[in-house]
């Protein structure tokens, strides 16, 4: 083997799933091995063309994988170093359904079929790595918001490290599938599945499936002219239907979708074609089952070394933020995936800093505050977090403190790195105010609540949004007795609160026209984070204290408890929990667009329907305020 192989099997065997094979077999690969030079913006294959004989591994630089619609192109995935891409030979047979081109200069490895296709029909790992993140990704060309036709992408495979997702997890799929029989009208079968807003319809005799029906039949062989609307449905179905059991896991959906070069699967009672149609499984539940698994990246996070690493699989997650809104997967569970990442990445933040700076003197927990703690954290925004350290003997309280300090810095400077800028108002672990012992913060914590207002500058109420990153559960316990014991029958700290969240400033004019800013670098724009989504937020935090409900720091699901603890305003709590979902996919849209943290929209950019919907929800807060002022009777800061 010639040097260059050498060093081409070398970079291999530190990713997956080449690091499943033999030095041997490694060395064959690499030994027929082509390797491109990219230059920026050069494409390497593009929509509609015909598959090529290799698939690619990216050596150097970053590739994107993009698609065309309505005239713009839309980047799906970053291919970095070490991620395989251009997986559709494998699979299918028809042309790629998007486009690979170098996003800066670049090198990529060219590995062809026939040379690996041996080692994959040997291996059953090697197989299952490949299809793990051979992700089905479903989008309308036409419908930005809905994505609901039947594109099968070669999206990329992270190959950075081991996959932790739960790759053999059982699936979701429809149970009341739209069901016709072969002598149907096409047209009636078109309307159906109109009104039912699906894209598919089974065939079935008797409840058993003979065919199968999809969007796709319907504009290749009605729109073309070869049958007529007035023709029987069996006369355009495909058939047979692949047919499966209840109970397949995501990795055998996946892997006969591909086999089969179809779409759909059937489930019925035995998983045969001979037996009662029980339901559907669609592309669409493939994404759901894949991009609610945030197992992947939480493995690599928990392997990273550096915040180089750390900042890598942040970027990623970005990407699979900014897929998923288009293929419209519901905003709580993108909260849900971010959350988790999010969380994994503070974690492993402080477990390098103790790496570095060696075992902590004394018991400590790292609590994350705000958007972070509150789960809310889909954008790259600040970082805001304190530290408490366990009670010790005063002879050493400089020197324990100081480590904590030192580590709190060198964390919140590993995340500065990863993408998380610091806390403009300081409150961070960093900080010596905020890296205290438990007694001290305690004692923070008391003065708060019972003298809001007096020498208690410092008081924001994030710190209430509190969530244990790291450390000794038995601090927060000991956090959260006094916060509760200092919530029952507290006027005057309830006063404050709800005086600071009255204080923001209001969205639109007495005329109904949004109120935007007046100057400086964001004039004219409408403040959607300030003005829209912090009341919310402070409402449902103060409602939140004041029915004593604990364990819940995220405002959406604190609106939903409120509206079962307190029925009597139920009707209030659920609108304002609409609004906040509305009102946080407007930012996170606005902050993919601009790459920034979304807070400042252009009313102007809106669609009149757009803005609308933003109008509509901002409805919901004059209800909440009022509400506030009813339960609340505010005085001294008013």
């Amino acid at each position: 083997m010639n040097s260059i192989a050498a060093k081409i099997a070398d970079f291999l065997k530190e990713y997956i799933p080449f690091n499943n094979l033999t030095n041997e077999q490694l060395s064959e690969i690499a030994s027929s091995i082509r390797v491109i030079n990219l230059e920026k913006n050069k494409t390497l294959f593009k929509i509609n063309e015909p598959l090529h004989d290799s698939f690619y591994v990216v050596a150097y630089g970053m590739v994107n994988l993009s698609i065309i619609s309505d005239a713009e192109e839309t980047i799906l995935t970053k291919c970095h170093e070490g991620t395989i891409f251009g997986l559709r030979p494998f699979f299918a047979k028809n042309n790629y359904m998007m486009t690979a081109k170098a996003r800066e200069e670049s090198i990529v490895y060219a590995i062809p079929i026939a040379v690996f296709r041996p080692f994959v029909a040997s291996n059953s790992d090697v197989l299952n790595l490949l299809l793990e993140n051979f992700a089905v990704d479903k989008r309308n060309a036409n419908d930005k918001e809905n994505f609901e036709n039947n594109l099968i992408s070669e999206n990329s495979y992270f190959t950075g490290q081991q996959s932790g997702m739960q790759f053999f997890q059982n699936l979701s799929f429809t149970t009341d599938p739209l069901i016709t029989n072969g002598n149907t009208v096409i047209k009636e079968v078109a309307q159906l599945m109109a009104e039912m807003r699906v894209n598919n319809a089974l065939i079935a005799e008797n409840n058993v499936p003979v065919g199968i029906v999809t969007d796709t039949d319907m504009s290749s062989k009605i729109a073309t002219g070869r049958f007529l609307i007035t023709d029987s449905i069996d006369a355009i179905m495909s058939y047979p239907v692949v047919t499966v059991s209840e109970n397949i896991s995501l990795a055998e959906a996946q892997l006969l979708m591909l086999k089969h070069n179809v779409t759909h699967l059937c489930v019925t009672a035995d998983g045969s074609d001979t037996t009662e149609i029980k339901g559907i499984i669609t592309e669409h539940d493939l994404i759901l089952a894949q991009a609610n698994n945030p197992g992947i990246l939480i493995k690599e996070i928990k392997r990273s070394q550096t915040a180089k690493e750390l900042k890598q699989i942040r970027s990623r997650l970005g990407d699979i933020i900014q897929s998923s809104i288009q293929k419209n997967i519901p905003l709580t569970h993108i909260s849900n995936i971010a959350s988790e990442v999010n969380f994994a990445i503070l974690k492993r933040a402080v477990e390098q800093s103790i790496l570095e700076l060696g075992s902590p003197p004394a018991r400590f927990a790292w609590f994350s505050i705000g958007s972070q703690a509150r789960k809310e954290q889909l954008l790259l925004t600040d970082q805001d977090s304190f530290l408490v350290f366990e009670d010790i003997v005063p002879e050493k309280y400089r020197e324990i403190k100081d480590y904590f300090v030192e580590l709190a810095q060198k964390t919140t400077s590993k995340l500065e790195k990863t993408g998380y800028t610091k806390c403009p108002d300081g409150y961070l672990a960093s900080n010596m105010i905020w890296c205290r012992s438990v007694s001290e913060w305690l004692k923070q914590f008391d003065s708060w609540m019972k003298n809001p207002g007096e020498k208690n500058n410092e008081l924001s109420s994030i710190f209430f949004d509190y969530e244990i990153i790291f450390g000794d559960q038995r601090i927060e316990e000991a956090l959260n007795a006094i916060v509760f014991e200092n919530t029952i029958n507290n006027s005057l700290f309830y006063d404050f609160l709800g005086n600071d969240a009255l204080r923001k400033n209001s969205p639109l004019s007495f005329f109904k026209k949004f109120l935007v800013e007046e100057e400086g670098p964001n004039k004219d724009k409408f403040d959607i984070k300030t003005r829209a989504l912090m009341p919310l937020i402070d409402g449902a935090r103060m409602f939140t204290l004041s029915n004593g409900i604990r364990g819940i720091n995220n405002t959406y699901v604190r609106l939903k408890q409120l509206a079962i603890t307190d029925p009597k305003n139920a009707e209030i709590y659920l609108d304002c929990a609409d609004a906040y979902l509305t009102l946080t996919k407007f930012r996170t849209l606005e902050g993919i667009k601009n790459d920034d943290s979304g807070q400042f929209i252009n009313i102007e950019e809106l669609s009149k329907i757009d803005r609308e919907k933003l109008k509509n929800a901002l409805a919901p807060m004059k209800e909440l305020e009022d509400l506030i002022k009813s339960k609340f009777q505010l005085t001294q800061f008013s």
